[in-house]
């Protein structure tokens, strides 16, 4: 009889060895708000008219094919792109990359086109804000897949149920040639990562009120559980994939899944504690550290590609500067650069109080003795200069954001000026605002 051989790190470091490629391509997940028309509420999941039959009724006229989680619908799929629901029925598209953001913008465009009539009859409209204007987490269940059940009642933060249930984001994903260029990318990314989610801070009011932030979203995930999120170690320049792998093999275990069923273990051990002497009579295995790597929600998350994850979901043109700014910088040694020479008088602390200061504060908030507000502008100088350079054209999907920021802005402060001036506090008026 054959003998299990026990799962090495060095299995685990291959997982991110395998994902180098001279590949250049630029992949995004884009997740919307879904909430009823009439009523401006969160649309539910298992209604009539609720967000299961919605997808349902997609599948049936596009030719979807169904995600399922025991039984439920949990999203569709479609060759490499997925429509999926994420714990409070929020809408996330999920393109595969391309090499422009031009390409990824015509395939979200033709997706929303099919879907608009789909969700028109069902009545419910998909919000481009970082955080449920009216519903909040008390009145929004989860939908029924088994993860979120163990995640909502393990993860320990005071605004935990706040991320899960209420909040959407814009997340881009960026390839890398090889384990040097990835750690070099991953290093300036965690770093540009508290300026931009200054720079599309996008959700002020919750629950119909101005709740003092402008990124409420960015808030909810500084208090899920900081076992999990934040940066992963100092931002330090001696990274490496392995080092990488050993911050995810301490984290503590949320559950495992077996036989179609999921095992939890609630924190009782870390990954490392699970490869070296199981659980419960389970031994660990390659898929179930991708299931634990998933389970860890830092700013910036080491896939077989680099996914940069803390922007508010914005629109009218927004969510694809997002997209173009880290297309510049990553992409262009010379830009890498010059964003290192920027940054070189800060330390990880500076970058860790940016971090926790930018939700109330936005461009606003200070690094040392710099306000967010000017170093941002620089960022967008050396995005727009290497974009130019590529000769790809992408440098227009600058225009959006740059209307902000160099005026020193952020998309919530033009909502907190017309909440308290012509929208007179009127959700509706926010909610039509931010629909289109």
């Amino acid at each position: 009889m054959q003998t299990k051989t026990k799962l090495d790190k060095r299995d685990i470091v291959k997982l991110f060895q395998n994902g180098c490629k001279k590949d250049k391509k630029i992949g995004m997940e884009y997740e919307r708000l879904p909430i009823f028309s009439v009523t401006s509420k969160a649309a539910d999941y298992s209604s009539e008219f609720g967000v299961c039959n919605f997808l349902r009724s997609f599948a049936r006229e596009e030719n979807w094919d169904y995600i399922t989680d025991d039984y439920n619908i949990i999203g569709l799929k479609q060759e490499h792109d997925t429509v999926t629901l994420e714990p409070g029925c929020q809408v996330e598209l999920s393109i595969k990359p391309e090499n422009t953001i031009d390409e990824l913008k015509a395939k979200i465009d033709s997706l929303d086109k099919k879907m608009k009539p789909v969700l028109d009859k069902s009545g419910i409209s998909l919000l481009r804000y970082g955080v449920s204007p009216l519903s909040t987490h008390k009145s929004i269940n989860l939908i029924p897949k088994k993860r979120y059940k163990l995640m909502a009642k393990y993860l320990w933060g005071i605004l935990s149920d706040v991320m899960m249930r209420e909040t959407a984001g814009v997340q881009c994903c960026i390839d890398f040639e090889n384990e040097e260029d990835a750690m070099n990318k991953f290093r300036i990314a965690n770093k540009l990562t508290p300026f931009l989610t200054a720079m599309f801070a996008n959700s002020p009011v919750r629950g119909g009120a101005d709740t003092g932030y402008k990124s409420f979203r960015a808030l909810s995930w500084l208090n899920t559980d900081n076992d999990r999120c934040g940066f992963v170690g100092q931002i330090d320049d001696r990274f490496s994939f392995e080092e990488y792998v050993n911050y995810v093999l301490e984290t503590p275990m949320i559950f495992i899944n077996r036989d179609n069923d999921v095992v939890p273990i609630n924190g009782k051990i870390n990954f490392e504690e699970f490869m070296r002497n199981g659980y419960e009579g389970f031994e660990a295995d390659i898929e179930d550290f991708k299931l634990h790597s998933n389970l860890y929600f830092p700013e910036v998350r080491m896939r077989n590609f680099i996914e940069i994850r803390n922007h508010d979901c914005v629109g009218k043109g927004l969510q694809y500067s997002v997209l173009a700014i880290y297309k510049g910088i990553l992409y262009n040694n010379s830009a890498m650069s010059e964003i290192e020479e920027l940054f070189k008088t800060f330390e990880y602390r500076d970058f860790s109080e940016l971090r926790y200061n930018v939700p109330k504060s936005a461009l606003n908030a200070k690094i040392g003795k710099f306000y967010a507000k000017d170093i941002s502008k620089e960022i967008l100088y050396i995005a727009e200069k290497s974009l130019i350079e590529m000769n790809t054209g992408e440098e227009k999907y600058l225009d959006a954001i740059k209307e902000y920021t160099l005026n020193g802005i952020c998309p919530a402060d033009v909502i907190i000026r017309n909440w308290n001036g012509l929208w007179n506090k009127d959700v509706k008026k926010l909610i039509k605002y931010i629909s289109e």
